[in-house]
Parts: C-alpha cells; structure tokens; sequence
C-alpha cells in the first residue's frame, strides 16, 4: 500500500512519536528518518499518509501524530521488537516459580505491570469443576470446614453452615465415600452420579454431601472466571491517559466488571502467538487511547488462559511484545511444573 519512501517516513513519525508524546513536524522527520529530502517533499507524503488515515494533524500543532490505523500498519509491518536485557530476564525467571497456580497467575499479572509500566492482566485458566481430595474439619456445633483439592493442586477452603451436628467419624465417612468413589470428575457428573447413590446412603449425611457438591461448584466456577488486574493505577500517571478522566473511568469500569474483558481473552486464547489490539479494534476496550497486547499460555500444549498489557495507544510495542510474550513462556512452564507435580 506505501511505497519505501513513505514506510520510512512513517516509521519514523511513529517511534519519534512513542518517545517523546509530541506531534512530529517535517524538520524533525527529515534528521529522524535519514531520508535527504526537501521539507517540501516530506510535507508532501505526510499530507499523503494523512489522506490515507495514518496520521492526522492535531488542531494546536502543525506536526502530525499516528492514528490507530497507522499504529497498526507499523505493528504489522515496520516494527522490530527489542529483546529484553539480561537482567530483566533473571528477574523475570525468579518472580514466576514454585508457587500454586492461582499465585503464580497473581505473580505474572505483576510482572507484566513491573515490566511494561502498564496494568497486567491475567485470566485464569477455564476449570472443569472438580476436585482431587475432599476433607472436612468440625469447627462447631453446626459449622464445617470443606477443603476442597482441585485437579491442578490448587486449595479452597469453605465454611459450611449446616441443619444439623455432625460428628468426626460422620465426616469421616462422608469425605471417604467422595474420594473413592467421585474424585476426579467434574461436579456436574458428581451430581448426576450422588442422586443415585444416595438412595443407598443414611439421610443424615445425604443433606452434607448435597450441599458440599453444590458448594464446590460454586468455588470452580469462581475460581474459573477470576481476571487478575496489577498495576491498574499506573494508568492514571500515564501522559497520555492523566487528563483524559471520561476514557480512564470507562476502563476502570471494565476492570471491575471483567466480563467483557474476560470474553475478549477467551477469543485471544484462539490465537497462535501474541496478538495487538488497538485503540477500538476490540470492540471490548472501545477506546482509540487504549491499546491491549495478550498471549495465551498452555501447559501440555494445550492453552488454558490468556495474559496481556493494557495501556495508552502511544505504547512502545516493540518492548511491550517482547515482555508479554515472555511472560506466557514463563508462566506456560512454570504451570507445567506445578499442575504436573500436583498430577
């Protein structure tokens, strides 16, 4: 679609743009790009680039600033990532490791923040609900303790009120019947499966064992849906993002919500790779002044959750990239390591 000239040009605009917030004028492009053209000349293919929607002319200055279409043209085809130092790679391997899932998803969600300077968002992975150990622990009378295993290691502890008093050996016995006949399958199959056996099983622990499955499923499916959020508050000290309270308030509002954000990491979960999102093209954050760069991260090559940056447009993508695609490599292994062992 642009001829060399052209690409150059608008190369230059845009990294002069990423670093330093300003409109870029002809006589700033022309050091910049290292193309020995005439200002004219130059005047000439900006006012071309803006024809064609790539950049556009703020009304206070006479340089021009990259539109999310030109972003995205210099994502897909002039952008060269930068590989991150030595350091940050130490860091990064020692921050993700040897922690149960849920806080390794926690530790990604802030590493991606440290890394990028931007909110880190992580969704955790999509759970069938079921568990690998069930115990219960008396507290009272009439209060219970369920501690629940997943498949993937992870704990949950829930307080169960109950109708009546059960004794130790009861939810002894309860506990056992569970871990030997249903552990491993999903909830849902536990469920079915419970009606019929406990036709064969004392009322006094049916009741238990009903509200212990229902209780499950409700931790799974909690536990399935959770987005992390770190370093949201970044945002607000952005240049590009600190006088613009309508948009933040829009995004925080996605933050606290989640479902749309959550939809929008389950369709990154399709994709092969790191993908960018910018300005509106997600027609989740609906936002020229945001952009999201997300990665999925699997275990066993199969993907089972997403990761990604959230942050201004004017973001510099060629290290943003290079940290979220890292991040899912990390968390990618580090999960294989913890899922496996709890395997």
């Amino acid at each position: 679609m642009l001829d060399p000239r052209s690409r150059i040009l608008l190369k230059a605009l845009v990294e002069r743009y990423i670093a330093d917030g300003e409109p870029v004028g002809s006589r700033t492009l022309s050091k910049q790009s290292g193309l020995e053209l005439s200002p004219a000349t130059i005047r000439n293919v900006m006012a071309d680039l803006e024809e064609l929607g790539f950049i556009a002319s703020p009304h206070t200055s006479a340089g021009r600033v990259p539109t999310p279409r030109g972003y995205r043209f210099f994502v897909d085809t002039l952008l060269v990532t930068q590989p991150l130092q030595q350091i940050e790679l130490r860091d990064a391997e020692a921050q993700i490791q040897g922690q149960q899932p849920q806080e390794l998803i926690s530790a990604a969600a802030r590493m991606l923040s440290d890394l990028s300077s931007f909110a880190g968002v992580v969704a955790a992975p999509h759970k069938t609900p079921g568990f690998r150990h069930i115990e219960f622990v008396r507290l009272g009378e009439r209060r219970l303790l369920m501690v629940l295993v997943a498949p993937d290691g992870d704990v949950q502890n829930r307080i169960l009120n109950t109708d009546r008093p059960y004794s130790p050996a009861q939810l002894v016995e309860a506990a056992n019947f569970f871990n030997e006949h249903f552990a491993g399958l999903p909830l849902d199959q536990v469920r079915v499966r419970l009606t019929d056996e406990l036709k064969r099983l004392r009322e006094d622990i049916v009741v238990l064992m009903t509200t212990a499955v229902e209780t499950g499923t409700e931790v799974a499916q909690q536990s399935s849906d959770s987005l992390i959020v770190s370093g949201e508050r970044r945002l607000l000290h952005s240049q590009d993002l600190a006088g613009n309270v309508g948009s933040l308030r829009q995004l925080f509002d996605l933050f606290e919500q989640r479902t749309q954000l959550l939809h929008l990491f389950d369709q990154a979960n399709k994709a092969d790779g790191v993908q960018i999102f910018i300005g509106g093209e997600s027609q989740v954050v609906p936002l020229d002044e945001f952009s999201l760069v997300t990665a999925p991260y699997q275990v066993n090559g199969q993907v089972i959750g997403t990761l990604g940056v959230i942050g201004p447009t004017r973001m510099a993508y060629d290290r943003v990239i290079p940290i979220v695609d890292l991040t899912a490599k990390l968390l990618s292994s580090a999960m294989q390591r913890e899922m496996g062992d709890a395997g």
